[in-house]
C-alpha cells in the first residue's frame, strides 16, 4: 500500500504543478490582456488572449501523440519528465515576455510560442499521468487513485486562484496589470523544476514493467509497435469512444473553472476580487468531492456516474447559467457554481481510469492522449472563445444550449458503453500485445 501511494502522490504533484502553469494563463488573463495587445473594447483583448489559449489546445493531439508514444515505448516515467520540462520552459517565457509597448506584437509571439510549448506538455500530461495513477493503483481502487488526477488539476488551479487573491490584497490593480501578473509565472516555473528532480527518482508502474518484458519475449515485431498509430488503429471503437465521452465533459470542465472567474466579472458584473474568492471556494469543494465519487465508482461502476453527470449538465446547465449572470452577489453566484461543479464531478472523478481501462498496455498512453487531446482541441480549449464570440455577438445564452449540448451527445455515449470497473489492466484488449485484437472488446461487469 506504501509504494501506491507514493506512486500516486508524485504523479498527482507533477500534475497539479503543470494544471497551475496552465491554468493561471486564464486566470490572470484579464490582468495581461491590455499589456499585449493595443487599446480597445476589453472583450476583444480576453477574445485575443482567448485565441491564444485555444491555440495551446490545437498543440495538445501534437503533444499527445509524441509524449503518448514516449510513454508507451519508454515508460511512464520518461514521459511524465519530459512533460514537466517543457511546461517550465513555457512558464519562463510567460513570465519575461515584453509587452506591447516594448516590442508591439512581438510580445504575443513569444506569448504565442509558449502556449505552444504549454499545449505539447499537457497534450502528454494528461495521459502519462491517467495511466500511471490507473495502473500504479491497488486492484479495485482504480477509481479512486485515478480521482488525484483531477484533485491535482483543481489543487493547481486553486493555488493559482489563492496566489491572486493574495496579490489582490497586495498589490494594487495597476501594479497587477503592469508588472504583478508575472508572479505566478515565475512560481510555475520554480515549481516545475521541484517536480522534475521528484520524477526523476519515481517509480515506473509494474503493469507497464511486466507488459515490457512480454513484448520482447514474444517478438521483435511487438515491442517494435508499442506507441505506435499503427497499434492505436486495431482499436478504433475505443479511440472514438475517448473522443466523444470526453466531448461533454471537457466543455463543461472548462465553463465551470476556467472561464467561470471571468464570465462572473465579464458578464455577472461582480467585482474581480469577488469572481475570484467564488471560483477558489467552489473549486476547493470540488476538489475534496473527487476522491468520494472515484471510491463511489469502485462499488457501483464508472457508467452510472457519466450518466448522473450528462443527464444533468444536459439540463441544467442553461438555468445554471442563467441565474449565475443574475446572481449579483458572493453567495447565491457560489452556491450555483457548486451546484455545477457537482454535476460535473461524475465526469471528473473517473474519466481518467475509464479511458486507461480501454486499452492494453503497450498502447494505452497514446490511446488516451491522443483522441483525448483531439477532443480537447475541439471543445475543450475552444469553450471560452466560443462563450465570448456568443457574448461579443450579443447572444450570449446561445453558449449555455451549446454546453448542454455537448453533454447530450456525451450521455448517448455513456448510456451505449460498457462497463470498464471489472476489466483487468494487463488482459484488456482480448489479444497479446502486437496481434490484431476485436474492437471494443470489453468484458462486461
Amino acid at each position: 500500500m506504501g509504494q501506491h501511494w507514493k506512486k500516486i502522490w508524485v504523479g498527482s504533484a507533477g500534475n497539479m504543478v503543470e494544471w497551475f502553469d496552465w491554468f493561471v494563463y486564464a486566470s490572470f488573463a484579464t490582468y495581461f490582456a491590455g499589456s499585449f495587445f493595443p487599446a480597445g473594447n476589453d472583450t476583444a483583448k480576453l477574445m485575443n488572449t482567448a485565441g491564444i489559449f485555444a491555440v495551446g489546445f490545437f498543440m495538445r493531439p501534437v503533444g499527445g501523440w509524441l509524449l503518448g508514444r514516449v510513454g508507451d515505448r519508454k515508460g511512464r516515467k520518461a514521459a511524465l519528465t519530459l512533460t514537466v520540462t517543457l511546461m517550465s520552459a513555457s512558464a519562463v517565457l510567460i513570465a519575461v515576455a515584453p509587452t506591447y509597448a516594448v516590442a508591439g506584437y512581438g510580445g504575443v509571439a513569444v506569448l504565442l510560442v509558449a502556449r505552444l510549448l504549454q499545449g505539447l506538455s499537457v497534450g502528454g500530461e494528461y495521459a502519462a499521468s491517467a495511466t500511471y495513477l490507473t495502473e500504479a493503483s491497488a486492484p479495485g481502487r482504480r477509481g479512486f487513485a485515478s480521482s488525484f488526477q483531477y484533485v491535482s488539476m483543481t489543487a493547481g488551479q486553486i493555488l493559482g486562484l489563492g496566489l491572486q487573491i493574495v496579490l489582490q490584497h497586495t498589490l494594487s490593480s495597476g501594479e497587477l496589470h503592469s508588472w504583478g501578473w508575472r508572479i505566478p509565472f515565475v512560481v510555475g516555473a520554480l515549481g516545475a523544476a521541484v517536480i522534475f528532480y521528484l520524477r526523476r527518482n519515481m517509480l515506473e508502474t509494474e503493469a507497464y514493467t511486466e507488459a515490457t518484458e512480454e513484448a520482447t519475449e514474444e517478438s521483435a515485431r511487438a515491442a517494435a509497435e508499442r506507441g505506435t498509430i499503427r497499434a492505436l488503429m486495431r482499436h478504433k471503437r475505443e479511440a472514438f469512444l475517448v473522443v466523444a465521452l470526453t466531448m461533454g465533459g471537457t466543455v463543461a470542465y472548462y465553463t465551470y473553472t476556467t472561464y467561470l472567474t471571468k464570465y462572473l466579472s465579464n458578464s455577472a458584473g461582480l467585482p474581480k476580487q469577488t469572481a475570484t474568492l467564488v471560483s477558489f471556494c467552489a473549486l476547493l469543494v470540488f476538489a475534496c468531492l473527487q476522491p468520494l465519487a472515484g471510491a463511489l465508482s469502485d462499488r457501483i461502476g464508472r457508467r452510472p456516474l457519466l450518466i448522473t453527470f450528462a443527464v444533468g449538465s444536459t439540463f441544467l446547465t442553461v438555468p445554471i447559467m442563467t441565474m449565475l449572470k443574475h446572481a449579483g452577489s458572493f453567495w447565491p453566484a457560489l452556491g450555483l457554481s457548486l451546484l455545477a461543479l457537482v454535476v460535473v464531478t461524475g465526469y471528473t472523478s473517473i474519466n481518467a481510469c475509464v479511458k486507461a481501462e480501454l486499452f492494453p498496455t503497450g498502447i494505452r498512453s497514446l490511446g488516451v492522449a491522443l483522441p483525448y487531446a483531439v477532443a480537447n482541441a475541439l471543445f475543450g480549449g475552444t469553450a471560452e472563445y466560443v462563450a465570448l464570440w456568443f457574448k461579443n455577438g450579443g447572444i450570449e445564452s446561445g453558449f449555455y444550449w451549446y454546453v448542454a449540448g455537448c453533454a447530450a451527445v456525451s450521455l448517448v455515449v455513456y448510456l451505449t458503453m460498457r462497463e470498464t470497473r471489472d476489466i483487468d489492466l494487463k488482459r484488456v484488449g482480448g489479444a497479446p500485445e502486437g496481434a490484431p485484437a476485436e474492437a471494443g472488446k470489453v468484458p462486461a461487469s
